[in-house]
């Protein structure tokens, strides 16, 4: 029997190939089928359009597979949080001598616990306009001082660093150490917000910035601690957490969401290229509005300078002074018009007052008769007595008489009734 420093050694010795071989003969022959429920963290598809992630319960985790055939006809999307029964086999990956569930069915059965009290807290913060893009603002064109709040030892800060060196920025960077994960880390978080904002210098913004993980390591950024702490600073927020799928509760209160912390440096420091890109774009725009201008202007010139007033300037007051001239014609002649009408409506009235006038009346072979003690104008018979003296005016002259009788009840037509002697 074989020894080593005197210890023996079995007669059967296994390579790592041969004992995990045979603990994948064991457990793909004991669970060949096997229903598992569990909340998904960690969807991951790959190119080949496989799907990896983690099936997990309150104090343990499984890897799980679905392959291609599968997921590229499941009709639910994958997303974390969500929970699932799922039907399939274990396989043992001997290369890595894990074991990993292969799913062949799934069916979704709810919200998990994490992703239930992320929506609710969600839709409360929602309704309190925290989440509201007309709070947002813009950030400067030109960033010139940034404070970054975020591990000093991942790879998030590395990452935004070596951006900012590699593109067209100068400026002050303060780098504010916080934990980006595990307990307590959304409080120190918030805290060097409030730091941030008591600055003598405030800095033009402040960057979260965080590399990827599952939902429960990107915990920390949908805390309502840090919301808050977000939605109440006066510098504007850019974060850069997670990768491109990861949308947090900090993302959706930040002023500006950025994809990675990689993206969020290069929203905030452009290239060289891009710079000259711009500034070729404003040039080309610039001229472009000259030469339009130039033309307008030249046309309007040239439409004045061949109108007809310029090429004869007389024309259009000659005009004017032949609408002068006809002006003053029809307005003698209308003030002619209007005196003949005048004229004819004096002579008109003078007519009904010549013919109302008493002197007409006599001449018609009318008299007038007064009493000539007292000038009483003698209308009735009745205001005469026998032996009073008469005047009596006639068209022409008149004359005197005497009363010799009254006849009060006498007709007014036929011949006279009275005599009376006249003198001249």
């Amino acid at each position: 029997m074989a020894a080593i420093n005197g210890i023996p050694l079995p007669q059967t010795i296994l390579t790592v190939s041969q004992l995990t071989a045979e603990i994948k003969d064991l457990l793909e022959s004991a669970y060949p089928e096997v229903w598992v429920l569990g909340e998904i963290s960690n969807v991951c598809r790959s190119l080949a359009g496989h799907c990896y992630m983690d099936l997990k319960d309150s104090s343990a985790q499984i890897r799980a597979v679905i392959w291609r055939s599968l997921a590229s006809r499941l009709p639910f999307p994958l997303r974390d949080g969500l929970e699932v029964i799922c039907r399939g086999h274990i396989e043992v990956y001997e290369p890595r001598g894990t074991y990993q569930l292969i799913v062949e069915q799934i069916y979704p059965k709810g919200i998990g616990a994490l992703e239930l009290a992320l929506r609710q807290l969600r839709d409360k913060l929602a309704q309190e306009g925290l989440f509201d893009p007309k709070r947002k603002r813009s950030l400067p064109r030109f960033v010139h001082r940034i404070a970054l709040i975020t591990s000093p030892t991942g790879a998030a800060i590395r990452d935004f660093l070596e951006v900012l060196r590699n593109r067209w920025w100068s400026g002050r960077l303060w780098i504010v150490p916080s934990r980006v994960q595990g307990e307590g880390a959304a409080e120190e978080i918030a805290a060097a917000i409030r730091l941030v904002n008591r600055l003598a210098e405030k800095p033009e913004c402040i960057v979260l910035a965080r590399g990827g993980g599952s939902l429960e390591d990107l915990w920390a950024f949908n805390e309502e601690v840090l919301v808050r702490a977000i939605a109440a600073s006066s510098i504007p927020v850019v974060t850069g957490v997670g990768h491109e799928i990861d949308v947090t509760l900090a993302d959706l209160a930040a002023d500006v969401r950025a994809l990675t912390p990689t993206h969020a440096a290069m929203l905030l420091a452009p290239t060289k290229e891009e710079l000259l890109q711009e500034l070729q774009g404003y040039q080309k725009r610039l001229w472009t509005c000259l030469r339009h201008r130039l033309s307008t202007i030249r046309a309007r010139y040239a439409a004045i300078a061949s109108s007809r007033v310029f090429r004869r300037p007389r024309e259009h007051l000659n005009t004017i002074t032949q609408k002068i001239d006809e002006l003053e014609a029809r307005l003698g002649r209308a003030l002619r018009f209007r005196l003949q009408g005048v004229g004819e409506k004096v002579r008109l009235l003078a007519a009904r007052l010549e013919s109302l006038s008493p002197l007409a009346v006599l001449g018609r072979g009318y008299s007038m008769t007064w009493r000539r003690a007292d000038g009483q104008l003698v209308r009735d018979a009745i205001q005469l007595q026998p032996g009073e003296e008469l005047l009596t005016r006639f068209y022409r002259g008149q004359a005197t008489s005497r009363v010799e009788s009254i006849h009060p009840d006498a007709p007014c037509s036929g011949a006279p009734l009275q005599e009376a002697s006249a003198s001249q």
